[in-house]
């Protein structure tokens, strides 16, 4: 095939795209899959569509295409348009390629919220320990927060628990609060210290997010240092602390 007859196969299936049928549509993103590394630059332009179902067909048919299309997809990651970095980080995913966990923990820090999260769900499927110190940084992030505690769960491996705990013991406060709650998630008792440790925290979140992580983990051994926590500054913290005492059975008469 002539380079320009490509051209304009690769012009009618990308109308197809836009087609109301289904199954055209199907046909033109499993088509688009087999033209090879042509079609890339098409595609990547189409991730930029105003329709979202256009902006994902040409991300499904990039994905087809395979492991070629990693290089062009980790480039498209630094993209000036939002949408085109976004597929980009979804097509990473779907790839499941480990070049791409290293940019896509850039991503993490991407200026847009549909970006950054984009790129936690590909870090989640691609499921490779590298991600867990960048991902442990994003716990900072609101937007990313939930995402990223269930991402370093399913991780779970040794590194996410080493990393969560030397987040705990750190200097930035909102780090030590959602470590302290990822912990107890994760449920590794390699997490016990600290949390104790973790009970005298100058910032009264860290200490109650402790005491929850100390009851899930089911660490009788925490009875003695929450004792004093009855008395707390905060009332929060107390109540907290009351209810944790008693899931580890612990009776206000003893």
């Amino acid at each position: 095939m002539s380079n320009d007859t490509e051209s304009d196969r690769i012009d009618q299936l990308i109308s197809a795209l836009r087609d109301d049928n289904e199954a055209l549509r199907d046909h033109a993103i499993a088509s688009l899959g087999q033209m090879g590394d042509d079609a890339v630059p098409r595609l990547i332009g189409l991730m930029a569509d105003e329709d979202v179902l256009i902006r994902e067909a040409a991300t499904s048919a990039a994905v087809r295409i395979g492991p070629s299309v990693v290089e062009p997809m980790i480039e498209a990651l630094t993209d000036d348009e939002w949408a085109i970095r976004e597929q980009a980080a979804s097509a990473l995913g779907k790839l499941k390629d480990p070049r791409g966990v290293e940019p896509l923990v850039r991503a993490l820090t991407d200026k847009d919220g549909a970006v950054r999260t984009a790129a936690v769900w590909a870090l989640e499927r691609i499921g490779d320990a590298r991600a867990v110190p960048g991902l442990i940084e994003a716990l900072t992030d609101s937007t990313l927060r939930e995402d990223v505690a269930r991402v370093l769960k399913k991780i779970g491996d040794v590194r996410a628990v080493e990393a969560l705990i030397d987040g705990l013991l750190g200097t930035n406060w909102m780090v030590r609060r959602h470590a302290a709650e990822a912990l107890g998630k994760i449920g590794d008792q390699r997490g016990v210290g600290p949390l104790i440790e973790s009970l005298k925290d100058e910032d009264w979140l860290v200490r109650r997010n402790a005491a929850e992580s100390l009851a899930r983990l089911g660490a009788k051994e925490a009875i003695q240092p929450l004792l004093p926590l009855l008395e707390d500054e905060n009332t929060m913290v107390q109540e907290t602390v009351e209810g944790v005492l008693a899931s580890l059975g612990w009776k206000a008469t003893q």
